[in-house]
């Protein structure tokens, strides 16, 4: 799995990059993108629990040899 990230986190972060730090727009900006990547982040998690949990499932279910195999 790539760590991709996403176009509309790339697209904040040059948009922001062309205020100056500190400006009214920076810190909106600022508020948008932790949003964004918070959110991304969260995505990532919770996919990633939810392929543990399958993974538990399979060994459950066919034992841990055939997923060794």
């Amino acid at each position: 799995m790539q760590n991709v990230i996403p176009d509309d986190i790339l697209k904040i972060q040059k948009k922001l990059a062309t205020f100056e730090k500190g400006s009214r727009n920076y810190k909106k900006y600022t508020k948008i993108l932790s949003n964004h990547i918070k959110t991304h982040t969260m995505k990532k998690r919770v996919n990633s629990h939810i392929k543990s949990i399958e993974v538990v499932e399979n060994i459950e279910k066919n034992g841990i040899e055939n997923i060794l195999k």
